[in-house]
């Protein structure tokens, strides 16, 4: 069978980077604590149902001070204040949303997510306010008077990035939490022809686990090698000549990693080959996005990985041996990555026109786009029942933005606010604690730099429990959990 529209690397390259992940991920299961994780999987094996857990990575550090916003008017004149002329958004053109929290506190998004403003009123989207990494709960005084450990190169793009990913920032980490609960879990469904963590944006440290390897694949298939045609005679050629023997155990791995990436991407290409959007549920993926100053942006990056994710849950949902062919997955991890927000310059187009530029365009991609997936899963549930239920989407990004302007956009921040979106999310709700809209207030590191009020840890946690880790082997995914009023937030 061919399979058209697929990626395609020279073959040298296919067998480095397979060998290269594979290599890489045998060699971190030597510690003590990694065996006492690897024994805590039996106990999650009696998981029957199914789950996803989808992570949008905002890379560069999303500025959310302008993609939630107060609109109680004291709260937006001190916003409006202190944000000015080059980021403050209107009032007038801040899109409300009705909270079922009943403290009297009102929001509302910016005008580039409509799409947002309407799932948050279905009850299927929720915001966390003001969430970042911590080694300890911080207060202001505790973070200037140094009487607590903090993450280590706040405010560094990749230190923040590793932290974020990893949810342990006070020591070296060699696995991402994604790769723990995958690593937990692994056990639920042994024999699985794909692997349970996903990345459509390449190798990512949120995915890396000791037992479980992501595995990467493109926004149209799994990746081929250059003029190798699933099902070819080059294809049969080039896997019997794996598969003799070799003089030397190097050039068997080799070999072996690569026959085996071979053999998956055509189980892959094939599973999603009746995914296509034509046949199970109309295609709600923008090829092209809106953006607000009335352009668009082509061939939006988020919503091809996003659709991808789509095809893979379905295939992955679908039981192996079925007409269509499916892999009979009970848990998938996805990961999709985003870049741009690192905006110090042109976050907007300036003093009257700060709805529209950089920014703007990146938040119409991601409302756009999020709000496509969410209905995509519910579409699927035609076919198969409450899938969309079983679905869970969340952003993650290096940090927030400095709440102050400096002069033409936002400088590295630390704690920000986020968006989890599904059918399980106890929706139309905000989560944790807003900020006090003060520089050098309460929350504040003395710059604009809001001090988080809610751990990294505990918005993981969360996200982990409703994906099946128990209370007891919660600590393996987050060793600093205990060291929080509550692991568990409520949004699910």
């Amino acid at each position: 069978m061919k399979h058209k529209n697929i990626s395609v690397i020279t073959r040298r390259d296919f067998i480095r980077r397979a060998a290269c992940a594979a290599v890489g991920t045998a060699a971190l299961t030597s510690t003590i604590r990694d065996l006492r994780f690897m024994n805590a999987a039996v106990a999650q094996s009696n998981i029957t149902d199914y789950k996803a857990l989808v992570c949008i990575f905002l890379a560069g550090g999303n500025d959310s001070n302008n993609l939630i916003i107060p609109t109680l008017q004291s709260e937006y004149d001190n916003y409006s204040a202190i944000r000015t002329s080059v980021l403050a958004i209107p009032q007038n053109n801040v899109l409300p949303v009705t909270t079922l929290n009943g403290d009297g506190r009102t929001y509302g998004l910016h005008p580039a997510c409509p799409q947002l403003q309407t799932l948050f009123g279905e009850g299927k989207l929720a915001f966390l306010f003001n969430t970042g990494t911590l080694v300890y709960p911080m207060t202001r005084a505790q973070y200037l008077g140094n009487f607590l450990q903090k993450p280590p190169q706040l405010f560094s793009h990749a230190d923040q990035v590793t932290q974020w990913q990893t949810s342990i920032p006070d020591q070296p980490a060699l696995t991402g939490w994604g790769g723990r609960c995958a690593d937990l879990l692994n056990s639920v469904q042994p024999g699985a022809p794909i692997s349970l963590s996903v990345s459509l944006a390449g190798a990512n440290t949120f995915e890396v686990g000791n037992i479980v390897s992501q595995y990467s694949v493109s926004t149209t298939g799994a990746i081929a090698l250059t003029g190798v045609t699933a099902g070819s005679a080059r294809e049969r050629a080039l896997t019997n000549l794996l598969g003799l023997p070799y003089p030397n155990m190097q050039a068997q791995s080799y070999a072996g990693v690569a026959q085996h990436a071979i053999v998956t991407g055509g189980l892959l290409n094939n599973a999603i080959t009746n995914t296509a959007p034509t046949n199970y549920w109309t295609n709600p993926f923008p090829v092209n996005i809106n953006v607000p100053n009335g352009g668009t942006v082509t061939n939006s990056s988020l919503s091809a990985q996003l659709k991808m994710v789509a095809r893979l849950i379905e295939a992955g949902y679908r039981a192996a041996g079925s007409p269509t062919n499916g892999f009979g997955m009970k848990r998938q991890i996805f990961f999709c990555q985003v870049g741009g927000y690192d905006l110090h310059t042109g976050q907007t187009l300036g003093p009257g026109s700060t709805i529209s530029g950089a920014h703007a365009n990146l938040l119409a991609e991601l409302s756009q786009s999020m709000y496509a997936f969410q209905r995509a899963m519910e579409q699927l549930d035609a076919t198969y029942p409450n899938i969309s239920r079983s679905v869970t989407t969340f952003t993650a990004s290096d940090f927030g933005r400095t709440f102050p302007s400096n002069g033409q956009g936002s400088d590295h921040g630390w704690g920000s606010h986020h968006l989890i979106m599904g059918g399980a999310v106890k929706g139309q709700k905000t989560y944790g604690t807003f900020p006090t809209l003060t520089v050098n207030g309460p929350d504040d590191t003395s710059t604009g730099r809001w001090i988080p009020t809610t751990a990294t840890d505990q918005y993981f946690a969360t996200l982990a429990t409703w994906f099946g880790v128990d209370n007891s082997n919660l600590v393996n995914v987050f060793p600093n959990i205990g060291r929080f009023a509550s692991p568990n937030l409520g949004f699910l």
